[in-house]
């Protein structure tokens, strides 16, 4: 029988073999698609409305910025805006398993064609709004992947952590 760990650790050596060809970013290589970090853009967004309700700023957490390109990868590649997509997909879980502080929060979206318009359409989400400006979380992870297979389309996924 195989264990999680070795078919996590099988499975990531397979996808660094497949992107050996593909652009990288500084986090790490979405599993299908193009996909960069924007944690840096969104994470001015973000402070900005903490700071103006007096909230402690966020700062980069690698293990969010890893979850949230996860995540975006994970939509992309189906084609579809959903927090529950694929093996493993159960929230909790994925995060422990990426080892994200808990309690952790995600935002998703898709279509947007930058941070501000990813952010923008978070911020006018009420329960989007409440997990940004969430009193329990100190880093921040964002990412956004676009694949072929599904249009191009931009998927966006925010991670907040403890």
């Amino acid at each position: 029988m195989i264990t999680r760990r070795a078919f996590l650790a099988a499975s990531a050596a397979s996808v660094a073999v497949l992107a050996a060809g593909c652009s990288t970013t500084s986090v790490l290589t979405p599993s299908a698609g193009t996909g960069s970090d924007q944690t840096p853009s969104s994470l001015a967004f973000v402070n900005k409305i903490r700071a103006e309700r007096g909230l402690a700023p966020l700062s980069p957490d690698k293990a969010a910025q890893r979850a949230a390109m996860d995540q975006a990868s994970r939509m992309a590649s189906a084609g579809r805006m959903e927090h529950n997509i694929g093996f493993g997909a159960n929230f909790l879980k994925r995060m422990k398993g990426m080892e994200v502080p808990l309690p952790a929060a995600e935002n998703i979206a898709a279509g947007q064609d930058s941070a501000a318009e990813a952010f923008e359409a978070w911020y006018r989400s009420p329960k989007h709004l409440e997990n940004m400006l969430g009193t329990g979380y100190r880093g921040l992870g964002v990412a956004v992947v676009s694949n072929p297979a599904s249009g191009n389309r931009p998927y966006w996924a925010m991670v907040l952590s403890s």
